[in-house]
């Protein structure tokens, strides 16, 4: 096993590897940022990964979420990114859900973070109330147009911050799913490996009119 994470473990050594093995995660929609988190977290040494969607891949999706290919039409996500996961990393266990947030609430799995993968307001609204209830922190992203926002929510709360609404979400360009997908993933590696995690704290990154990227930091009120 240790050759496999070879390069992880000369970041942190052997026993934080191991440790990996005993952590589990809820990965909430398996689409765009699911995809890519399914890549990044998915060949990391984490013990249990739980992929929830009940939706279906259309050819409109294939475009900017990569765990899909031509052909996978009307194929279930979870189980398809599920199966990757698996496919990737001998030492890494990943569980597909074929229902919403609510249903995988429902059969008490417990998990030490939880990841916002999803492309809804209210679904993330019931992602925070969850967390708080049961004292897990998660991490939310999002992504529209070119622009996209992450955070590591440990004290403060969703609903403070945002207003919950039903607005469906412009344009994405692929890459900046990428983006805030890889982002959300070191931050989730980072905690789970026991590093340094700056918590409550949003990242609003952005291409202004000049091409150029910018990222501005907000610290959230507890």
């Amino acid at each position: 096993m240790m050759e496999y994470f070879h390069r992880q473990v000369q970041l942190w050594g052997e026993d934080t590897q191991k440790s990996l093995q005993d952590k589990s995660i809820a990965v909430i929609g398996s689409g765009g940022l699911g995809s890519s988190l399914a890549f990044a977290l998915g060949a990391s040494g984490i013990g249990e990964i739980h992929m929830v969607d009940f939706d279906k891949v259309s050819i409109h999706n294939i475009h900017r979420q990569i765990a899909f290919k031509m052909g996978d039409e009307d194929r279930l996500k979870s189980e398809l990114v599920a199966k990757s996961i698996n496919e990737r990393c001998p030492y890494v266990k990943a569980y597909a859900h074929d229902c919403d947030f609510e249903g995988f609430t429902c059969k008490d799995i417990r998990v030490d973070l939880v990841i916002d993968a999803t492309d809804n307001l209210p679904t993330r609204a019931s992602i925070n109330k969850y967390a708080k209830a049961n004292s897990i922190p998660w991490v939310y992203g999002s992504v529209e147009a070119f622009n996209g926002q992450v955070c590591f929510f440990q004290d403060a709360s969703f609903e403070d911050v945002f207003k919950i609404t039903d607005k469906t979400p412009l344009g994405i360009a692929a890459p900046m799913v990428m983006h805030i997908a890889s982002l959300q993933a070191n931050l989730a590696l980072r905690h789970l490996a026991g590093l340094h995690v700056k918590r409550d704290y949003l990242y609003y990154l952005f291409f202004n009119s000049e091409g150029e990227l910018v990222t501005q930091k907000f610290n959230l009120p507890v």
